[in-house]
């Protein structure tokens, strides 16, 4: 069986009549990254061409010189007929043998036109400094594949992650023109696309440019407001990008297009007053949100880890997470993943020092349905079968339903191992707290002996998890800060991996008190939390953020996060977690280092990252016991802020020098343990932040809480 590449070149000697073999050289068989063959292409054959299509369902069009005929040919063998063409194809290319994977066609100008254009230029925003190393970037990469399955134009993608300054966005967009511009931001990149968007916009003739992302959704009428032309993506970027290509050829108008806000046209036309929102496609209605990989081996080449999505959205409400750009949980079955996971391998294999491991982004792996249980494990399997360890995140209550009768807890057990066995090496649960009254505030639908339950459950089960908490919120009273701190230091929540134990003995087990005793590793459970001294934010459209803004505590709107300013119920509390923030934003980079550098290795180099990344957890759970205790020496009907600040600083650098001692020892004895690069990327994260002093937040002026 051919591989792409071979296929291409046998249609490129159709275009030229000459072997294309050394033209090609270097690129791989699954051709992963197009623009860059087509750029080689064109520089050596000196001819019009194009690949369009998606990766699985790749399309050459390229003109044969001086002669009026195309060569199109299908890359991944199918015949040209079984392809869905557009509906303009019918009026504007007839292919001379349908029945072949390549053959010689006719292709009118408009045709052409809708081939070649629009030039689409995708960009990922990306602050180096707080997050030093990269993941693949899901969302163009994503739209990269929407837009390609319209075989409608050209898309280049450009990741700040890899290198990529604005100015270097910027250049690109003078030197090739794009017609279409889309830009991906998340929390903390405001500034960032502010940047772009004004030099976008001052252009005299500018593109037509969407806006997406986590931070966008939060945004939307502050952007609106001062880019009137600017469109927002409010869901899923897929259905959208396909609409505004659409749109680009006069197809359909933009109240037509899927999913945008907007307060003008995109180009040229009037604009309007307000705002207006078109209707954004379910989850459910969409069963391909599968990424182009463009970008994956430079991804590989800066130390990063691959990251897929296997389902989209949530099956709970949480008061904290605005819902409307995320929707309610779907799940396709993964019968689509196979071809893209040997594609994936053939970069894996170009880059053996990077862990085959695969991050599955989902908010909820499970999720809801009659079949959920077999389409789990049919991905772990599936994932499994295709050489890959993986990760992702879920629920508790995947784990622990106290409605549901002894054998559905049966059933889940028996599938968290068997999960295990298919590769999981860790997943992520979204505990967020151990204090009834705080889970009841979060709408987590939850219950501190809930939680318990299902950590000692997974932890027995063997699977390896970590888990989320939020320490700090605006509401909280100091007695639940005291429960919060007590939850967090429990000893008798992570238990020892029982293999030699039935499930049935483990669901049971974990319910009895001497049990527990016996299997417990005594190890305290803030030492499998991501993040420690995490505080709320306010998030702009939470349901959380509404409760802040009724007990009068909320106050200005800070975009770089997509929150808002809000003081907290008990000042004291408020005082301790802006110190909190100052904590975790010195330590931070190194922490993701460490977090970061596991996900890429294995074996005992993975194991010796993560037992570094305990010393800062260790560090901070001690610091959140010394501002308890210096929280109850102050009164809350008695404000003095700068009395307690000036002691919570005191701690702090306290905390801090005892750490770099334990530190600096546990950098030297990782050290052997690493590969040499990373090795050298910890050394080097661990010296800057050595040499750090004072205590800055990494969004001075965009702080949630005071």
């Amino acid at each position: 069986m051919l591989t792409p590449k071979q296929r291409l070149e046998n249609a490129l000697q159709l275009v030229t009549g000459h072997s294309a073999a050394a033209t090609l050289a270097g690129f791989d068989d699954e051709l992963t990254q197009p623009m860059a063959t087509v750029d080689r292409l064109r520089a050596h054959l000196q001819t019009p061409v194009a690949l369009t299509g998606t990766l699985d369902h790749r399309l050459l069009i390229a003109k044969v010189p001086a002669s009026d005929d195309w060569v199109l040919a299908e890359l991944s063998g199918r015949t040209l007929r079984d392809r869905a063409w557009p509906t303009w194809a019918r009026d504007h290319l007839a292919v001379a043998d349908p029945a072949q994977d390549s053959s010689l066609a006719t292709i009118t100008p408009e045709g052409q036109r809708r081939l070649l254009r629009p030039n689409i230029l995708l960009t990922a925003l990306y602050h180096k400094e707080t997050f030093p190393l990269p993941r693949f970037p899901l969302a163009i990469s994503d739209l990269a594949r929407a837009a390609r399955s319209t075989l409608s134009g050209q898309v280049r993608l450009m990741d700040m992650q890899l290198g990529v300054s604005p100015a270097d966005v910027l250049a690109a967009v003078d030197a090739d023109r794009p017609d279409i511009v889309g830009i991906s931001a998340t929390f903390g990149q405001h500034d960032l696309m502010i940047e772009l968007l004004d030099e976008l916009f001052a252009r005299p003739e500018p593109p037509v440019v969407l806006a997406g992302g986590s931070l966008t959704a939060r945004n939307e009428r502050l952007l609106l407001e001062q880019y009137p032309r600017l469109l927002v993506a409010r869901g899923a970027g897929e259905p959208t990008i396909a609409d505004i290509i659409a749109y680009f050829h006069g197809d359909i108008e933009l109240a037509q297009v899927n999913g945008i806000g907007y307060a003008g046209a995109a180009h040229g036309g009037g604009l309007q007053i307000g705002v207006r929102r078109n209707a954004v496609t379910s989850n459910r209605n969409q069963t391909d949100f599968l990424p182009e990989l463009d970008l994956l081996a430079t991804t590989f080449a800066h130390h990063g880890v691959a990251q897929l999505e296997a389902s989209r959205g949530c099956t709970n409400f949480c008061s904290f997470c605005p819902r409307g750009h995320k929707g309610i949980w779907a799940g396709p079955d993964g019968s689509n993943l196979p071809w893209l996971l040997r594609a994936m391998g053939t970069v894996f294999d170009q880059h053996p020092d990077i862990s085959r491991t695969l991050y599955l982004v989902d908010e909820e792996f499970i999720g809801r349905g009659d079949n959920v249980v077999e389409r789990a494990l049919s991905l772990g399997r599936t994932l499994h079968d295709h050489g890959y360890r993986w990760e992702s995140s879920c629920r508790v209550d995947q784990v622990v339903l106290p409605d549901q009768s002894r054998a559905w807890h049966i059933e889940r057990a028996q599938m968290w191992r068997q999960l295990v066995d298919y590769g999981l090496r860790r997943m992520l649960f979204g505990v967020e707290s151990g204090v009834d009254s705080i889970l009841t505030r979060f709408n987590k639908e939850t219950t501190g002996e809930q939680n318990a339950l299902a950590i000692r459950t997974l932890t027995a089960l063997g699977v390896p998890p970590r888990f989320t908490y939020i320490t700090f919120d605006h509401l909280m009273t100091a007695d639940e800060l005291a429960a919060t701190h007590a939850f967090q230091g429990r000893t008798d929540l992570l238990l020892r991996p029982l293999a030699h134990l039935s499930v049935e003995q483990i669901v049971e087990g974990v319910r009895d008190e001497q049990f527990v005793a016996q299997h417990s590793t005594g190890k305290p459970f803030y030492s499998a939390i991501s993040y420690l001294l995490v505080s709320m934010e306010c998030l702009i459209g939470a349901a959380y953020t509404k409760q802040v803004a009724q007990a009068g505590l909320a106050g200005a709107m800070r975009p770089s996060m997509g929150r808002v300013d809000a003081d907290f119920a008990d000042w004291r509390i408020g005082r301790a977690s802006h110190h909190a923030q100052l904590w975790v934003d010195r330590n931070f980079a190194l922490d993701y280092t460490f977090k970061s550098l596991a996900k890429i290795l294995d074996g005992d180099a993975y194991h010796a990252v993560r037992s570094a990344r305990v010393v800062i957890k260790t560090a901070a759970f001690d610091l959140l016991g010394r501002m308890l205790d210096l929280i109850g020496q102050f009164p809350p009907e008695h404000p003095d802020e700068a009395g307690l600040d000036a002691r919570l600083r005191a701690a702090m650098d306290s905390a801090i020098a005892d750490m770099a001692e334990v530190m600096d020892k546990t950098v030297a004895e990782t050290g052997p343990r690493l590969p040499a690069s990373a090795r050298q990327l910890m050394v080097d994260e661990h010296s800057r932040w050595r040499a750090a002093s004072g205590w800055q937040l990494i969004n001075a002026a965009e702080s949630c809480g005071n």
